[in-house]
């Protein structure tokens, strides 16, 4: 039997602290952080979500090895990359990448790319057109 994925429902990001990572996802990058469930939160992305579950969770199940920091995930805006750059360096928050060209699922893409609280690193891209 093999599996054929359709889309991706939700992602989870591991997290050292939930309150920092919300406030960091919800008040410096302007995304719709959601409460679900028994306390848990997640960004919600159109039909998708990235949930953040705290690292040291006893929850089940959960990955193997959760660890804060370990997650790389890129997020299509359709605000200029520049000027989400100039923005967030105004508000000392460090870039580490960009804006560079990269190749993304279904075009090429123009990124910035900066860190979390945790240490995820976090892409923020244009799509270009072919």
């Amino acid at each position: 039997m093999t599996c054929s994925a359709l889309a991706i429902d939700h992602v989870v990001l591991n997290v050292g602290s939930l309150d920092r990572a919300i406030a960091f996802y919800r008040e410096l990058l302007g995304l719709q952080v959601v409460e679900f469930g028994n306390g848990q939160c997640a960004i919600q992305i159109g039909d998708q979500k990235i949930k953040l579950h705290p690292a040291d969770t006893t929850a089940e199940p959960r990955s193997r090895h959760p660890m804060a920091g370990g997650g790389d995930i890129c997020l299509l805006t359709d605000r200029p990359v520049g000027d989400i750059k100039t923005e967030l360096e105004t508000r000392g928050v460090p870039i580490i990448e960009g804006p560079v060209e990269r190749t993304g699922a279904l075009r090429p893409l123009l990124s910035i790319y900066l860190y979390d609280p945790d240490g995820n690193l976090i892409e923020l891209a244009n799509a270009m057109n072919d």
